[in-house]
C-alpha cells in the first residue's frame, strides 16, 4: 500500500511497500547473490592454487553474477518508488533498465574474460595442473549451491507461468518481470559453466595438456555470451517498449466493446511501463444521446471499472472520437494491419 504522507520538501518520494510477488522476488535475488559470494571466494582460490583457466573462468562467472544480484536489487528496489513530477507514469522502467546493465556486464565483464583465460591458454600452453582435489570439491560444492537458488527461481517462474496460463518456455518469452528471469538464465549458464570446468580440468590432467583447459573456457565464454544476448533481447524489448501480453490486449477490448456506452472501440494501445503495469489508451464511439456532461462521467466511470477490472492496468487514457473517421482508421491500419484492425471492430459488430 502506498504511503499517505507527503514526503518532505528535502525528502526524496515514499517508497511503496513491496508487493508478496515484489517480496518473493527480492528472497530469490538475495539466495542467488548469496550462493555466488560464496562460490566466487571458493572458486578464486581453487583458481589460484591450480592454475586452471576454466575456474578462472568460473570465478569471474561468479562475481559477475554476484554483482548483477546487487544490481537487480537496485532494480527491485528503484522500480517500486511511486509517481512524480519527474516520472509521471512511475519509475516501473527503472527495473528495465538495470536488467539490461546486468546483461551488458555477464558479456563484457564475464565473457570477455573467459575468452581470454581460454585463448591465453591455448596460445601458452601451462604444466601439469594442480590441486585436483580442491578444484573438484570447490566445483561440486558450487554445483549444489547454485542448484539451490536455480530450484528457487524455477519454482518462482512455474508458478508464475501457472497463473498466467503459460508454459514455462513461454513465460520466460513474454514475462515482463527481468529479475527473476535474469537470476534463472545466470543460475542455468552457472550449472552448465561448471560441468564445462570440470570436463576441463578433467581433460587437463587425464592428457596433460591444457588445451582441453582452454577449450572449456573458451566454451564457458560462449555459453556467457548467449546468456548476455537473451537478455539484452529482453531488455531491450522493455525498455524501447512493447505492448503488454496479447491476451490481455483482447480482453480490455472485449471488456470496452461490451460496454453500454461504447458504440464502437476505433482505436487501443497498450504499453508495459514496468512489471505488472500497463498503460492503455483507448479511442471510442460513444453511442448518441448522451450531453457531454454525462459523456464525461460515463468516460470516468469507465477508467475506474477499468483498473478494477485488470489489476495490471494502472493508467487509462479515453478519446472520444467518431467511427468514421478515415484519417484515424487508416492510422489504425498502418500499425496494426488489416486484419488486426478489422478485429477490433469486429468486437463492436458481435454484439450488435
Amino acid at each position: 500500500m502506498r504511503s499517505q504522507r507527503s514526503p518532505a520538501p528535502d525528502e526524496g518520494p515514499a517508497v511503496e511497500a513491496p508487493t508478496e510477488a515484489a517480496s518473493e522476488s527480492i528472497s530469490t535475488v538475495l539466495v542467488a547473490m548469496g550462493a555466488n559470494a560464496g562460490i566466487a571466494v571458493a572458486k578464486g582460490v581453487a583458481a589460484v592454487l591450480s592454475g586452471s583457466a576454466a575456474m578462472a573462468a568460473e570465478t569471474a562467472h561468479s562475481v559477475v553474477d554476484t554483482v548483477n544480484e546487487v544490481l537487480l536489487l537496485v532494480a527491485l528496489r528503484r522500480s517500486d518508488r511511486p509517481a512524480d513530477r519527474h516520472r509521471p507514469f512511475g519509475y516501473g522502467t527503472e527495473r528495465f533498465f538495470w536488467s539490461f546493465v546486468a546483461a551488458v556486464s555477464i558479456f563484457v565483464s564475464g565473457a570477455v574474460f573467459a575468452a581470454v583465460e581460454g585463448v591465453k591458454t591455448l596460445v601458452s600452453p601451462g604444466g601439469e595442473i594442480t590441486s585436483l582435489a580442491l578444484s573438484y570439491s570447490v566445483l561440486g560444492i558450487a554445483f549444489v549451491l547454485e542448484g539451490i537458488s536455480w530450484v528457487r527461481a524455477t519454482r518462482q517462474i512455474r508458478r508464475e507461468a501457472t497463473e498466467h496460463e503459460r508454459t514455462l518456455r513461454g513465460h520466460l518469452r513474454f514475462t515482463d518481470d527481468p529479475t527473476v528471469k535474469t537470476v534463472f538464465y545466470e543460475d542455468s549458464a552457472a550449472l552448465i559453466g561448471l560441468v564445462l570446468a570440470f570436463g576441463g580440468i578433467w581433460v587437463h590432467h587425464a592428457t596433460g595438456s591444457s588445451v582441453g583447459d582452454g577449450v572449456a573456457s573458451l566454451l564457458i565464454a560462449s555459453l556467457l555470451t548467449v546468456a548476455a544476448f537473451l537478455l539484452a533481447r529482453t531488455g531491450k524489448d522493455l525498455l524501447v517498449g512493447t505492448q503488454a501480453d496479447p491476451r490481455l490486449v483482447r480482453a480490455i477490448a472485449d471488456w470496452l466493446s461490451r460496454r453500454p456506452e461504447v458504440d464502437e472501440l476505433v482505436d487501443l494501445l497498450t504499453e508495459r511501463i514496468g512489471t505488472d503495469r500497463v498503460l492503455v489508451c483507448a479511442r471510442i464511439d460513444i453511442v448518441d444521446g448522451p450531453t457531454s456532461a454525462q459523456v464525461e462521467r460515463q468516460t470516468v466511470r469507465m477508467d475506474r471499472e477499468l483498473r478494477e477490472a485488470f489489476p495490471d492496468v494502472v493508467e487509462v487514457f479515453l478519446e472520444v472520437v467518431p467511427r468514421s473517421d478515415p484519417q484515424l482508421r487508416q492510422r489504425v491500419r498502418d500499425r496494426y494491419g488489416e486484419s488486426v484492425s478489422e478485429r477490433l471492430h469486429e468486437f463492436a459488430a458481435r454484439d450488435e
